[in-house]
């Protein structure tokens, strides 16, 4: 049985990407599951002087211990202005200057959504490329487009038909991958 965290590069309180994590941990059964908010793990941003200084927060530790405690990740990206949010970029900083390889031999299913027709899909990407830089091996990918149009958090599901199964077969293709 694997280790799986899920956690949203968000810091909003009503974050859709944090919903599309949790939705997704629901869809793996026979594994540990852990859901987070990196709001849990707050930071200051980073500055090299700031690092000099003070060295590394305890919450920058804290949020480490949790990733190298895990098998595999999924991780829900939100977008601001085309790119990932600062928020998420802060933390990717703080976590590679603790550890460089923090994500060394992790599997990673990356997933985005937002209520635009390309669901975060340049914040999707530009993790795709960079994860591996720190040593993720990015498996799966998947993102929703038009969150309030194909997301029904009432019943908690993907009400787009091809939409679930997409997600459903990615979920299943993950699973496979960290069953290996």
């Amino acid at each position: 049985m694997s280790k799986i965290l899920f956690l949203a590069g968000s810091n909003s309180s009503t974050s859709i990407n944090h919903k599309l994590v949790s939705f997704a941990a629901t869809h793996i059964p026979n594994h540990n599951t852990e859901i987070i908010k990196l709001t849990d793990y707050d930071l200051p941003m980073f500055g090299v002087d700031l690092e000099r200084e003070k060295g590394y927060p305890v919450n920058l530790k804290m949020l480490n211990n949790k990733i190298q405690e895990s098998d595999a990740l999924v991780i829900s990206v939100n977008e601001h202005n085309g790119n990932i949010s600062a928020y998420f970029k802060n933390t990717l900083d703080w976590l590679s200057r603790l550890d460089r390889k923090f994500l060394e031999g992790k599997k990673v299913l990356l997933m985005s959504t937002s209520n635009g027709k390309r669901g975060a899909a340049s914040a999707l990407e530009y993790t795709k490329n960079v994860l591996p830089r720190f040593g993720a091996n990015v498996v799966e990918s998947f993102s929703i487009p038009s969150y309030s149009e194909n997301f029904s958090e009432q019943k908690n599901t993907i009400t787009n038909e091809i939409l679930l199964l997409g997600f459903i077969d990615v979920i299943q293709n993950f699973v496979h991958q960290i069953e290996i």
